[in-house]
């Protein structure tokens, strides 16, 4: 009897060992390819995403999919170890400007709704949220970012340039912590 229960306590062991190799081997996929957590840093994307969020990142752009305007992206910053938080503006072929404090896209203003806070608040200080600039041509493979902040943003205004494709790292998902600003990225 003491040989069966010998049998039967090293295949359990084994049955759990699998099991765990299974599942850290399927949460590296995941992590690696599909979904990854993200933590904001800075005030750019300030009401839409505060300063420490944490997001979930839908990587599968880089495989399938596309972006869309209004799509919250991650961005390589080049250096290492930066990542930047913006949305998408212009596509490959727009042709992006602001007059006015209203941003145009092949020259009809855009709806951005998400402005609205940042909206009272710049027009209390006397100043637009966006300030003008020059119609830009947005070229194949890039994109036209900015920060729903427009005040305290670095964008493609005013030092990130136009977003090269394979720069984009993913699309923000949901916030998922604090839990008390728990919501789907929009």
């Amino acid at each position: 009897m003491a040989r069966t229960e010998t049998v039967s306590s090293k295949s359990k062991i084994w049955e759990w060992t699998k099991a765990i190799v299974f599942a850290l081997g399927l949460a590296l996929i995941i992590r690696f390819f599909i979904f990854e957590p993200y933590v904001v840093e800075g005030s750019s994307m300030d009401p839409t995403l505060k300063d420490g969020d944490r997001l979930f990142v839908n990587k599968t752009l880089k495989y399938i999919g596309e972006i869309k305007k209004g799509d919250i992206v991650i961005i390589d910053g080049k250096e290492e170890n930066i990542r930047y938080v913006k949305r998408i503006i212009g596509l490959p072929g727009d042709k992006v400007s602001a007059e006015q404090g209203e941003v145009y896209v092949n020259g009809k203003k855009i709806s951005e709704p998400y402005l609205a806070a940042n909206e009272e608040e710049a027009e209390e200080m006397g100043l637009l949220l966006t300030s003008d600039f020059e119609e830009i041509e947005v070229p194949e493979d890039k994109y036209f970012v900015m920060g729903d902040n427009r005040l305290d943003s670095m964008d493609s205004r005013n030092g990130l340039g136009l977003i090269e494709s394979d720069r984009i790292l993913g699309k923000s998902e949901f916030i998922f912590f604090p839990l008390s600003h728990f919501s789907k990225t929009e």
